[in-house]
C-alpha cells in the first residue's frame, strides 16, 4: 500500500502481485492491475523469482519495487529483474551481495574502518565450527541468518548445552525465509541498544544519512517499536554513526535507501556495527514525519536516474515520531499468532497520526505470512507530546474477530521506564516482569476477591449486551422487520437476549 500510493503520487501505475491466500487482499484492491503468483506457501508464490518476472512482463511493467521482505534482499532476484530488461528498485546485486550477506557486510566494515561485534567473518561450515568459536568467545552467543534479517533463523545461546538445537532451528528458520540455510554468529552484547542510520545513495555519487532510529524494544529478536530520533542521541553521536554510516555504504557503491545497524552502550556510549538492511526498512515511517522526507518517493526518483532531491546540508530534524506496529498476535500467549477475519475496524486519526494499514475490514488475516496488520505512527513537537498523541492514537483504535498487541502497546506507552526512555533490547523481558507485579498487586491475594470482579464484569457484560440488543429490537419493530432471534456469546456463553429482558430477571437468568 505504501509503495502504490507513492506511485499514484508520481502519476505511476501500479500493478500487484499475489498469492492466492491473498487474492483479496487491500494491496490487490487498490492496485491498478493484479496477477496471481502461486499457492499460498511463500516459496511457491513471493519467493518465486520466475512467476514475478513472468507477471510483470505480462503487465508490461517498467520497475518492480520489492518491498520489505521475502525478495527485497535477494541479489539474485535483483540480478533477474535486471536480465529482463526490468529496472530494480533498490541497490545493486553486487552491492547486496557484499551487504545482504550479514558476513560479507561486517567485512566491509571493519574495511571502512567501522567497529564491529566479536564473531564470526564468515558463514559457519557446521555444527562443530560453532562449537569451536563460541568455546573461544564465550557464551551467552547469537547465531543468526547470513541471508536476511528480521528475527528469522536467529537464536540466542546461553550455554553450550542449547547450541546444537539452536543451531539446526537457525539453519532451518533461514533456509524457510529466506532460501538460504547459512549462518553465523556473534558475541552477545549485553543490554544493547539497537540503533539504526537510514542512508540514501544516488547514481551520481552522493551519499547521504537521515539520522537515527531507536528500535530497542524487540521481541522475538524482531523491532516491534521505533523512534526517531533516539532519547539518548546529541547532534555529536549522531554525526559520528551518520558518518560511519556513509563511509559503510561509499565502501560497496551502494545505490538507494539503505539502514545501517549498529548496537550502542549507554554506558560507554560506544557503538558497533551490527548489520546492514538493503532495502527500504519497515519502520520508515518515523524518519519521514521527522525529516519531512519522503522516502519510497526518492527511491523511485533514484532508480528512475534522477539525482537525490536534497543534500546532507538540507536534512532537518523537527519533533519526534514512534511508531508501533500492530500485529494480529496474543501477547498473553508469548506472542502467539492470531489469525481469522478481521469483524471489525476502526482506525485512528487525528493531528500527528498517521497509519500504514494492509487490511480492512473483512479481511482475512493468514496464518502463512508475517502477521503485521499495520503500522501506527504518532509524531509531536517534543518525545512527550509524540508518546501523549500514540496513546489517544492506541486507545482510539479498534480491531474486531482477532487478537492483536494493541493492549499491549496500551500498557507500554504508560510505562515509567518507557516515558523515561530507558531502553535497550531486554526491554520487553523487564517489562513483562512488571507487569506481572503490577496484576498480582491489582488482585491481590484473595481468590474470592478475584471471583466477586469476575462475577461483576461478566454481569456488567451482559447488561451491556442485553441493552444494544434491546434497542437493536426496538429498531427493527419500527421498520416492521422480523425478530432477530440470534443468539449473542456473553462470557463464554450463549444467552437469548430476548429471553432475558422479556422475562425481566436478569440474576435468574445468570443462575
Amino acid at each position: 500500500m505504501r509503495v502504490i500510493r507513492a506511485c499514484r503520487e508520481l502519476g505511476i501505475c501500479p500493478i500487484a502481485v499475489f498469492s492466492e491466500a491473498d487474492a483479496g487482499s487491500l494491496h490487490v484492491r487498490l492496485s491498478d492491475e493484479a496477477y496471481c503468483i502461486g499457492p499460498a506457501t511463500s516459496i511457491q508464490s513471493y519467493l518465486n523469482i520466475e512467476a514475478i518476472i513472468a507477471a510483470a512482463k505480462k503487465a508490461k511493467a517498467e520497475a518492480i519495487h520489492p518491498g520489505y521482505g521475502f525478495l527485497a534482499e535477494n541479489s539474485g532476484f535483483a540480478r533477474a529483474v535486471g536480465a529482463a530488461g526490468l529496472i530494480f528498485v533498490g541497490p545493486t546485486p553486487e552491492a547486496m551481495e557484499k551487504m545482504g550477506s550479514k558476513t560479507s557486510a561486517r567485512r566491509a566494515a571493519i574495511a571502512a574502518g567501522a567497529p564491529v561485534v566479536p564473531g564470526t567473518i564468515e558463514v559457519l561450515k557446521g555444527y562443530e565450527e560453532a562449537y569451536e568459536i563460541s568455546a573461544r568467545l564465550g557464551y551467552p552467543i547469537m547465531l543468526k541468518a547470513a541471508a536476511g534479517g528480521g528475527g528469522k533463523g536467529m537464536r540466542q545461546v546461553a550455554a553450550e548445552s542449547e547450541l546444537r538445537s539452536a543451531f539446526e532451528a537457525a539453519q532451518s528458520e533461514s533456509l524457510s525465509a529466506f532460501g538460504n540455510s547459512d549462518v553465523y554468529l556473534e558475541k552477545v552484547v549485553e543490554r544493547p541498544r539497537h540503533i539504526e542510520i537510514q542512508i540514501f545513495a544516488d547514481t551520481k555519487g552522493n551519499t547521504v544519512h537521515l539520522g537515527e532510529r531507536e528500535c530497542s524494544i524487540q521481541r522475538r529478536h524482531q523491532k516491534v517499536i521505533e523512534e526517531c530520533p533516539s532519547p539518548i542521541n546529541d547532534a555529536d553521536l549522531r554525526q559520528r554513526m551518520g558518518e560511519t554510516a556513509i563511509r559503510i555504504a561509499q565502501a560497496v557503491n551502494y545505490v538507494g535507501a539503505g539502514t545501517v545497524e549498529f548496537l550502542f552502550s549507554d554506558v560507554t556510549r560506544e557503538f558497533y556495527f551490527l548489520e546492514m538492511n538493503t532495502r527500504l526498512q519497515v519502520e520508515h515511517p518515523v524518519t519521514e514525519l521527522v525529516t519531512g522526507i519522503d522516502l519510497v518517493r526518492e527511491q523511485i526518483r533514484v532508480a528512475s536516474g534522477l539525482p537525490l532531491s536534497f543534500a546532507q546540508e538540507r536534512v532537518r530534524w523537527q519533533g519526534h515520531a514512534i511508531e508501533c506496529r500492530i500485529y494480529a498476535e496474543d501477547p498473553e500467549n508469548n506472542f502467539f499468532p492470531s489469525p481469522g477475519e478481521i469483524t471489525f475496524l476502526r482506525v485512528p486519526g487525528g493531528p500527528g497520526i498517521r497509519d500504514d494499514s494492509g487490511v480492512s475490514e473483512g479481511v482475512e488475516v493468514s496464518t502463512y505470512y508475517d502477521p503485521m496488520i499495520s503500522k501506527l505512527a504518532a509524531w509531536g513537537g517534543t518525545r512527550d507530546e509524540a508518546i501523549d498523541r500514540m496513546r489517544r492514537a492506541l486507545d482510539e483504535y479498534a480491531v474486531g474477530g482477532i487478537k492483536t498487541t494493541l493492549p499491549f502497546f496500551r500498557e507500554i506507552v504508560r510505562d515509567e521506564e518507557f516515558i523515561a526512555g530507558r531502553l535497550d533490547t531486554g526491554f520487553i523481558a523487564r517489562f513483562n516482569e512488571r507487569r506481572r507485579e503490577r496484576r498480582v498487586r491489582s488482585c491481590g491475594t484473595s481468590s474470592s476477591e478475584r471471583v466477586n470482579r469476575e462475577s461483576t464484569n461478566r454481569d456488567i457484560a451482559l447488561i451491556a449486551a442485553a441493552l444494544a440488543y434491546s434497542r437493536t429490537r426496538r429498531e427493527a419493530a419500527s421498520d416492521h422487520q422480523p425478530r432477530d432471534q440470534s443468539k449473542w456469546k456473553i462470557a463464554g456463553r450463549a444467552a437469548g437476549l430476548s429471553r432475558i429482558i422479556t422475562r425481566g430477571s436478569l440474576q435468574r437468568d445468570r443462575q
